[in-house]
């Protein structure tokens, strides 16, 4: 883990359907420190939703997700941020990432993530063999997460409850966070 002092930010990573976005309002919640989505970073940064960039193709969605990045790491520390899943994929962006705070890898089994997928917002890139997809892509990302990752929760057969649990634990033994609010 990388050395810290103070209050910083808290980055969460992973794929699409690992939990950033329900762990970080729970992280939230129990920590006082506000949670930042990606939805809405990458909404603030272009003035379009993920869902209207997904349409556009694959290069729009990554610049996107690149300024969404750069604006949640503009973001007052403390903060937790949730992370775009692609962001890893640019060797600039991972520097930003693994430079940026404590960093929690929240990773799942490729089935895991395709079935939470299913009730999520519609991505063009999940047409078809989505379980497939999620195969392929964890693949290549699961290298990078752990690259740039401080703490990695596989969050496949755990709530999102003791997601945050398992957070807060590491940051109060020194995992990162320089100083939680007390009493949590």
């Amino acid at each position: 883990m990388k050395p810290t002092s103070g209050a910083q930010r808290i980055l969460l990573v992973g794929m699409m359907g690992g939990g950033k976005s329900t762990v970080g309002r729970e992280l939230a919640a129990r920590t006082g420190i506000p949670f930042v989505d990606n939805d809405e970073l990458v909404e603030r940064a272009t003035g379009r939703t993920a869902r209207q960039l997904a349409d556009q193709g694959g290069a729009a969605l990554r610049e996107a997700e690149s300024a969404a990045l750069r604006a949640g790491l503009a973001v007052q520390p403390p903060a937790i941020i949730g992370v775009a899943g692609g962001a890893v994929l640019d060797p600039a962006d991972r520097e930003r990432i693994g430079e940026g705070g404590f960093v929690v890898w929240l990773r799942a089994p490729a089935d895991v993530l395709a079935a939470r997928a299913a009730g999520a917002v519609h991505r063009p890139w999940l047409d078809g063999d989505t379980e497939g997809w999620f195969r392929r892509t964890v693949a290549e990302r699961d290298p990078l997460y752990s690259q740039v990752s401080d703490l990695e929760i596989d969050t496949g057969g755990i709530t999102p409850a003791e997601v945050a649990e398992v957070i807060v634990a590491a940051l109060a033994a020194g995992g990162g966070a320089g100083s939680l609010p007390s009493g949590r």
